[in-house]
């Protein structure tokens, strides 16, 4: 008997889990290079205006990432016109140079704050648009071609 307790457990644990993921998308960086031209779009359809969100980015880099940061420009786009723009600062690597994030190998995962505990005021279909916002230091000019970053995506969970 206790085994079949601790065993339902578990299972509700593990799908309770699951649950709160809302969304879930990915674009991939073909070579690894994100062109500064880029800008990753993401659509998706909310039609609950009383549950709250949080919002993720999720970045994947590799060692040849070549910043201990990551400056994005993020879009918002509203079912109802209304946009919210917003510039972004991550740091991606400690300062004695270890890569922060989740992953074995190479290849490592950042799940970034965007926003939390947000309420989608409007039913219909939101437009994520995120772009890299990259300079070298003493320069105006973006990096052109930002090596490293692998896939850019995006989560959004039921806040708890």
């Amino acid at each position: 008997m206790p085994k079949r307790i601790f065993f339902l457990i578990s299972v509700l644990l593990i799908l309770a889990c699951d649950n709160n993921l809302v969304h879930s998308e990915f674009q991939a960086n073909p070579g690894g290079i994100w062109a500064i031209d880029d800008t990753k779009v993401f659509s998706f359809t909310q039609n609950d205006t009383i549950q709250a969100n949080d919002m993720f980015i999720s970045v994947r880099n590799d060692e040849s990432f070549p910043y201990s940061n990551l400056f994005l420009i993020t879009d918002l786009k509203y079912p109802n016109g209304d946009i919210q723009r917003d510039t972004l600062e991550y740091e991606m690597a400690m300062p004695d140079g270890k890569w922060l994030g989740k992953g074995y190998g190479s290849i490592k995962e950042n799940k970034l704050w965007y926003k939390e505990n947000i309420i989608f005021p409007v039913m219909g279909v939101y437009t994520l648009q995120i772009s890299h916002a990259m300079r070298k230091n003493g320069n105006t000019e973006g990096v052109v071609e930002l090596n490293g970053i692998t896939d850019v995506g995006f989560l959004i969970e039921k806040h708890n």
